[in-house]
C-alpha cells in the first residue's frame, strides 16, 4: 500500500463510518483542518495519534508507519480547477502582496511560518448569505541576516 492507497482507503472508511472531520477530529484529539490534512498525506500523525485514527476508522495497522512518515508536500497541479480550492488561489493571488506588506510593516522582515500554524474554519451567519470564516494563525520569522 502506498501513501494514495491509504489516503482513497480513508476517505472510504470515513464515509463507511458515517463520520465528520470534526467527529474524527475530536475524537482522537485534534483540529479537523489538521486531521484532515494528515488523513491525505500533508502532515504526519504522532505515533499515538495515528493508532487512535487507525482504531477509530477500522483501518489496517499496517496503514500506521505510513500516517507518521514525514510526508512529501509535493502539488500536482500548477493551478487547481476545483472551484473551492481555486479561490485559495486567488485569494493568495490578489491579495498576497497586501498579505506580505502588512505583516512586513506590522513585525519586519520576515514570514507566517507554516510550520508552526493552526487553523480553523467555521460558519457565520450573515443576512446576505453565511460566510465562510477561515482563521490562519502561525509563528512570525524574522529574516535571518548573513
Amino acid at each position: 500500500m502506498d501513501r494514495d492507497d491509504l489516503t482513497a482507503l480513508i476517505l472510504r472508511a470515513k464515509r463507511r463510518a458515517g463520520l465528520s472531520w470534526d467527529q474524527i477530529a475530536a475524537r482522537i484529539g485534534k483540529s479537523a483542518v489538521w486531521t484532515h490534512s494528515a488523513a491525505t498525506g500533508m502532515n504526519a500523525f504522532p505515533k499515538d495519534s495515528a493508532e487512535a485514527f487507525v482504531a477509530l476508522l477500522g483501518l489496517p495497522e499496517s496503514a500506521i508507519p505510513l500516517l507518521v512518515e514525514s510526508p512529501l508536500k509535493v502539488w500536482t497541479q500548477a493551478v487547481p480547477t476545483d472551484p473551492c480550492i481555486y479561490r485559495f488561489y486567488e485569494v493568495v493571488g490578489v491579495y498576497g502582496p497586501t498579505l506580505k506588506a502588512l505583516i512586513n510593516e506590522e513585525f519586519g522582515n520576515g514570514i507566517m511560518s507554516e510550520i508552526d500554524f493552526s487553523m480553523h474554519v467555521e460558519r457565520e451567519a450573515n443576512p446576505r448569505g453565511d460566510r465562510v470564516k477561515v482563521t490562519m494563525s502561525g509563528k512570525y520569522l524574522e529574516y535571518a541576516n548573513w
